[in-house]
């Protein structure tokens, strides 16, 4: 897992990977929505995705305990690596 600035002026995308901790990525969007009350994952693969996904879970789990119920709303964004365009999963991640 990690976080990338993108420079536009508001929050890190939290990028995960099949072998992100999902523990770790949870604790990050819990984290995250308290501070900015937006957040968004993004991961290419389905393994990553899966990860992603289980680690929102989680996260929804953490963030009720603050009184947060989240909404999660998965699109799909092409992005460049190495020179290439892949496309990627990314989940916008709102309180309701």
């Amino acid at each position: 897992m990690e976080t990338a600035n993108m420079n536009t002026g508001h929050i890190d995308i939290i990028k995960v990977s099949a072998t992100s901790r999902t523990s770790a990525v949870a604790g990050a969007i819990a984290g995250v929505i308290r501070e900015h009350k937006h957040a968004e994952v993004q991961a290419i693969g389905a393994s990553a995705v899966n990860q992603a996904v289980k680690a929102l879970a989680l996260a929804k789990g953490y963030l009720a305990e603050d009184g947060y119920d989240i909404a999660c709303v998965p699109n799909f964004v092409d992005v460049e690596i190495d020179g290439k365009v892949r496309t990627a999963i990314k989940f916008t991640v709102d309180p309701r």
